[in-house]
C-alpha cells in the first residue's frame, strides 16, 4: 500500500532552498485525523521550531471535523511533532547556524494509516535565487521542445 498525500506546500519549493528531509510522526487528536481524512488541511505558512527540546509545528491548518460536535479543537493550534531525541539535538545544532528553518513539505497517511509529516532543514532563498530558478526552467522547457521537435522530423 502506498503512502496516501494529503497536502503539499508547494511554497516552500519556491521560497527556500531544501537541504535536508526526514519523517516525522505528529499528535493528533481523533477530530483531527477524520478531518485529515477528507483532505481539510494546509501547511502554507506553517512552520517548525524547537523549544525545551522538542518540536513543535505552528500554523498548520487542519479544518474543523463537522460531525465531531464539542470534541473539535482550535484549527490552527500547536501541535507537537514525534521525533527520536538524537534526531532532535542534531537539528538543533544545524538550526543555531544562521538562516536555517524547519519547514514541513508535505503531509500524508502512510502505508499503515498513521498520519506523517515530511519535514526540512531549509534555508530561505533571496530575490535573485527565485529569478535564476525561473531562467533554468525556462531554458530546460526550451530545450525539451527543441529536442521534441527534433525527433518528429
Amino acid at each position: 500500500m502506498e503512502p496516501i498525500d494529503i497536502t503539499t506546500n508547494r511554497k516552500a519549493f519556491r521560497d527556500y532552498e531544501i537541504l535536508e528531509r526526514l519523517e516525522t510522526g505528529i499528535a493528533l487528536v481523533g477530530s483531527e485525523v477524520k478531518s485529515l481524512r477528507h483532505a481539510k488541511a494546509s501547511l502554507d505558512d506553517a512552520f517548525a521550531r524547537i523549544d525545551e527540546g522538542q518540536i513543535f509545528l505552528h500554523n498548520a491548518y487542519i479544518a474543523p471535523y463537522e460531525q465531531a460536535s464539542y470534541f473539535n479543537v482550535e484549527s490552527k493550534r500547536i501541535r507537537k511533532l514525534l521525533l527520536h531525541r538524537g534526531q532532535i539535538v542534531k537539528l538543533e545544532s544545524k538550526i543555531v547556524q544562521r538562516g536555517f528553518s524547519l519547514i514541513p513539505l508535505k503531509m500524508y497517511f502512510n502505508s499503515r494509516g498513521f498520519v506523517k509529516m515530511e519535514l526540512a532543514l531549509a534555508r530561505g532563498k533571496k530575490l535573485y535565487d527565485k529569478r535564476e530558478d525561473v531562467k533554468k526552467r525556462e531554458v530546460e522547457l526550451q530545450m525539451r521542445k527543441m529536442l521534441k521537435n527534433r525527433r518528429n522530423r
